[in-house]
């Protein structure tokens, strides 16, 4: 058995302030150990679950968030990179299913650590099909293209929330509470821990239950961006549509194009 695990930061148990994030932060270091000692805990409670194959992507900001020589030897590969590399189909096509670890909410989710969707700089509200949605949605909506179920999510009460509405037949991993943009009730790391063991044992003895996220074809992507700004370069396509200077649809066969022509 293979698993993908798609990583971001937001989620991972013990952040909770954007300092954590940021490269030349203060506690930049501090969220990079974070991480990986989370993505060492799952990998290792999936080699238990008899796992033979555990692959991680470096999904947050430029990819490049995990300390290499601290990754443990359970994880068998470890891809890093942009964010535009995050789908590596030659590892995730063959994958039997994917964690999502460390997630946050989407743009405007209440009370939500950190909460944006791709980009807080950028995009205000994002929609998929009419439907607002975040970054579990775009992920699982690409990987169900493929096939790919996404098996367990993990992060904040706020994002299992989510997922739980969009994914229910996945394992969700509440590691902490949100209760405000950066103020959280964090569980302490051994409670958190045992919270993804349990989580990654329930994940795999459900996985036959488990099911691609598909969303109906053609799929539109709305985006609203947060200021005037630039719009993608190939704009006069008639795939896009506008509603005015901030928010147009790209209409596309698949998730991934949708989601990548809003560039």
């Amino acid at each position: 058995m293979k698993i993908y695990v798609m990583t971001d930061m937001e989620g991972i148990s013990g952040i909770n302030t954007s300092e954590q994030l940021v490269s030349g932060r203060s506690a930049y270091g501090e969220g990079r150990e974070l991480l990986t000692r989370e993505i060492n805990r799952i990998a290792r409670f999936l080699k238990e679950e008899g796992v033979d194959e555990v692959v991680v992507q470096d999904g947050h900001g430029s990819g490049t968030n995990i300390i290499w020589e601290k990754l443990s030897s359970d994880v068998d590969l470890c891809i890093t990179g942009a964010v535009r590399t995050r789908y590596y189909r030659k590892e995730i096509e063959n994958a039997d299913g994917v964690i999502l670890l460390g997630y946050h909410a989407m743009a405007g989710a209440a009370e939500a650590l950190l909460e944006h969707t791709m980009s807080s700089v950028r995009i205000q509200n994002l929609w998929l099909n009419g439907e607002k949605s975040g970054e579990v949605a775009l992920d699982a909506g690409i990987l169900g293209d493929m096939g790919i179920p996404v098996i367990m999510v993990s992060g904040d009460d706020k994002v299992c929330a989510e997922a739980g509405k969009l994914l229910p037949w996945a394992t969700l991993a509440c590691v902490k509470e949100s209760l405000g943009l950066m103020t959280t009730a964090l569980l302490p790391s051994h409670k958190a821990e045992e919270v993804l063991k349990n989580a990654v044992h329930d994940a795999i003895s459900r996985i036959g239950e488990m099911k691609p996220y598909v969303i109906s074809k053609p799929v539109k992507c709305k985006v609203e961006l947060t200021e005037r700004q630039p719009i993608p370069h190939y704009a006069n396509r008639v795939s896009i549509e506008f509603e005015d200077a901030r928010t147009y649809t790209v209409t596309a066969d698949s998730v991934f194009d949708a989601f990548y022509g809003t560039y």
